[in-house]
């Protein structure tokens, strides 16, 4: 199909929706939903499942404990603590933005939708656009990263019951590769599932939290295996010999918690597939920010004290594998660990692919994609963005190949993820605040008076000042081995983006225009 064609269709396809949407009106349906779009999903997802998302994208707990190779270096277990809680006290006040847009206008656009509104109509067209691609990238790269710790988990689990196995890149590529079109190929053909899905994700995200905590605090001091780890290594002990002074190893190690922590923004994606979105939302996004502050705080707590041999995480090519051992003294402890993590991280991709399919989908539906009528189209059959989420799995395939069990490119997806987030956050939140909080029409959640004008400010200040901070090199002196891609990458994909804006999106892109739950002249959905 050519694009032309494509471009024809999806033209076509906004005409009908109009059309299908006046008829409505006149039988005194309810079609259109806070986006501005014929409601096309089916709202599957109640307070519950949508908080499962929260929780399961979110996975603060495995998540940290999977990427802590990017924080160990940096001031040892008191910086892993102390940046993560620093941090996520920065990233209430984005949740805070976020579930106030979120309340206002509860669509799966999201930050997008957010970004085309605030800033006003002079500015909001090219913002907005940005704002989306920002956002659909950083789901990528996110996607990306946590798929490989999930295929560094497996290659883990198996090399550490086979000693004479040595793990190689190619191990870990082809693992990553399964996973990823195993993920895709559950959200695409089980889609009516997935409510469910994520309910059992709560369980089983708490459980093992709970059952990890547990062993890694009990087992140590017993049959002989070392004891627990002092309190003053944990909280006092800083180390941290990279080349940079101690305040600012500090502010750098942050992008670790950012990295658990950062995507307050999930259920967003799936406003238009729940009752009372505006309700609803903001409630998902509170319950993911406090289960996972207090999940990944207590769960840094016991693996730091579970440390008996320091310098042994240096040696290792997955630290968390390597407390784990030290931890329960054995190969099969370890192991039965790593499975909760396994686990975890399984859902959190399949959760991942539903809000990256949902998050190109809606990009689409308003023109900013290539092939709009291609990856703006539900697949009536899958109740389901089915193309859009293909496209994904193939973006994050093509990651997966330049990724190649590199902890470099590892690192630079997770500070990627990070500083794409906070250029779309900003994208909603600054326009908003030097607006004067006065462009969008707010829904139930909202902080009134100076608190709102404090919150957001705040929120700015940290997304502007750590984005700059994150792509400071890992270590001094450095070289390209060891160099921080991040500034790279985020430029190059930035670039790609500013191409397609002038060389075909400005020219007939609109974007969102609607700027608060109802849709003037239409009736939308609050039940």
């Amino acid at each position: 199909m050519s694009e032309t064609t494509s471009k024809a269709d999806f033209t076509a396809k906004r005409d009908d929706d109009i059309h299908d949407a006046a008829k409505s009106i006149t039988n005194n349906e309810v079609p259109i939903n806070a986006s501005g779009h014929v409601q096309e999903l089916p709202q599957n997802f109640n307070l519950l499942s949508l908080a499962g998302v929260g929780l399961v994208v979110g996975n603060v707990w495995p998540a940290i404990g999977g990427s802590i190779l990017v924080a160990i270096f940096n001031g040892g277990p008191p910086g892993v603590l102390y940046e993560f809680i620093v941090v996520s006290m920065f990233y209430w006040t984005v949740a805070a933005s976020v579930a106030e847009l979120a309340s206002a206008i509860p669509s799966s656009a999201g930050v997008y939708h957010w970004a085309s509104v605030t800033p006003g109509p002079k500015w909001g067209r090219v913002i907005g656009f940005f704002a989306g691609w920002w956002n659909y990238l950083a789901w990528c790269l996110g996607c990306a990263s946590m798929s490989s710790i999930l295929a560094n988990t497996l290659v883990q689990m198996y090399a550490l019951n086979h000693p004479g196995f040595v793990a190689e890149s190619w191990h870990v590529f082809i693992t990553y590769i399964i996973t990823t079109w195993l993920s895709c190929a559950a959200v695409c053909l089980w889609n009516s599932a997935m409510p469910g899905l994520n309910k059992f994700g709560v369980f089983i995200i708490l459980a093992g939290f709970i059952i990890t905590v547990i062993t890694v605090t009990v087992m140590p001091g017993r049959g002989g295996r070392p004891p627990l780890a002092s309190s003053a290594f944990v909280w006092k002990d800083w180390t941290a010999d990279i080349g940079y002074p101690d305040g600012f190893v500090f502010v750098a190690g942050m992008l670790n918690g950012a990295y658990s922590v950062g995507s307050v923004h999930a259920t967003t994606q799936l406003a238009e597939e729940i009752p009372n979105p505006s309700r609803n939302v903001p409630i998902a996004i509170l319950f993911q920010v406090v289960t996972g502050f207090v999940t990944g705080l207590c769960y840094l707590v016991a693996i730091m004290y579970a440390i008996n041999d320091y310098d042994a995480l240096f040696e290792s090519a997955y630290p968390i594998a390597e407390i784990y051992r030290q931890a329960t003294g054995s190969a099969a402890g370890a192991t039965g660990l790593l499975s909760l993590v396994m686990i975890c991280i399984a859902l959190t991709v399949v959760g991942l692919y539903i809000t990256c399919g949902r998050t190109l989908w809606a990009l689409a539906r308003d023109g900013a994609t290539p092939f709009p009528g291609v990856l703006g189209h539900v697949q009536e059959s899958l109740d389901m963005p089915l193309w859009s989420t293909i496209v994904t799995a193939v973006l994050v395939s093509v990651l997966g190949a330049i990724y190649v069990g590199s902890t470099t490119a590892f690192n630079a997806f997770v500070g990627t993820f990070i500083l794409l987030c906070s250029c779309s956050f900003l994208a909603c939140i600054l326009p908003n605040l030097l607006s004067g909080r006065k462009n969008i029409a707010y829904g139930p959640f909202r902080m009134h008076g100076i608190w709102g004008f404090i919150i957001n400010g705040i929120a700015c200040a940290y997304l502007l000042i750590w984005s700059v901070i994150y792509c400071f090199p890992y270590a001094l002196p450095t070289s390209a081995a060891s160099m921080n891609y991040t500034c790279v990458i985020w430029g190059g994909l930035t670039f790609l983006v500013s191409l397609w804006w002038f060389g075909s999106a400005r020219k007939g892109y609109q974007g969102p225009t609607t700027t608060g739950s109802v849709v003037p002249g239409m009736v939308i959905d609050a039940a």
